[in-house]
């Protein structure tokens, strides 16, 4: 009788556990199949399910010289703050890999607050800073800002590769005649591949998704594609967001993948 019972309540444990993750992905995965759709309607408003299909509005948005201008500069400053960041990354991973001092432990807490701390209060707390210094609508300090938010997700994608590799590796290379540096790019660098690539995308997607800081401190001709699209939806309603939506929901899906092959 207790094995039928517990056979029985593993059984309903399972059920109940399917459930769970079954609505939870439902959660995830159902907005972005009202998205998608409603970007080929031809309605001149966001309409779902569609009842006629077009694709004027992906027309719209190439056409657009408003779009394509924010485009341009939401994938310059992801360009550029993926360039920056990881390196700035890779030091401070590597650092906090191989140094057991306090003053590394603290470098990263530092490092890793803008994931911890509420991002309204950093863009605030930007915008402040940047309105002294004249940096607001500007590209480059949406570049500096994405940098900081994007650090903590290169780091922590960085670190998790160092700690996978045998650091004897390294310094039997360095015992050979080879410097630190010439001894981590010829020994440590390509051992870690997966984990940079993955930093690598973080920083790209970390930047091409923000929209909170992008809100205080973009603007003008320096104005971010998400920025754009946030202010569309607010005053206009246009369906070309749905169709922009679609386009990024896309470029993810790709990056992820790439990131997944080079982990195989």
């Amino acid at each position: 009788m207790n094995l039928l019972a517990n056979l029985r309540h593993l059984r309903l444990s399972h059920v109940l556990f399917t459930v769970v993750v079954t609505a939870i992905l439902l959660y995830l995965i159902i907005p972005v199949l009202i998205v998608v759709p409603m970007s080929f309607s031809e309605a001149r408003f966001l309409q779902f399910p569609p009842k006629q299909w077009s694709l004027h509005w992906y027309e719209s948005f190439f056409n657009s010289v408003e779009w394509m201008s924010a485009a341009r500069v939401s994938l310059i400053t992801a360009f550029f703050t993926m360039v920056i960041s990881l390196p700035i990354g890779m030091a401070a991973a590597y650092a906090i890999n191989n140094s057991s001092l306090k003053v590394v432990r603290t470098l990263q807490i530092i490092l890793l607050l803008p994931m911890m701390v509420p991002i309204i209060l950093i863009a605030a707390g930007v915008f402040f800073v940047y309105a002294r210094i004249g940096l607001i609508s500007t590209l480059t300090g949406l570049v500096l800002a994405h940098i900081m938010l994007a650090l903590p997700y290169v780091i922590i994608a960085l670190l998790a590769g160092l700690r996978n590799f045998d650091m004897s590796q390294e310094m039997v290379a360095r015992s050979l005649g080879m410097n630190r540096f010439r001894a981590f790019m010829a020994v440590t660098l390509p051992q870690i591949k997966p984990s940079v690539v993955s930093a690598t995308l973080f920083a790209f997607i970390t930047s091409l998704d923000e929209t909170v800081v992008a809100l205080f401190i973009s603007g003008g001709d320096n104005q971010t594609l998400t920025k754009r699209m946030f202010t569309a939806l607010r005053d206009e309603i246009d369906p070309t967001i749905a169709a922009i939506s679609s386009i990024l929901i896309l470029a993810s899906l790709i990056l992820v993948v790439i990131a997944g092959r080079n982990k195989q």
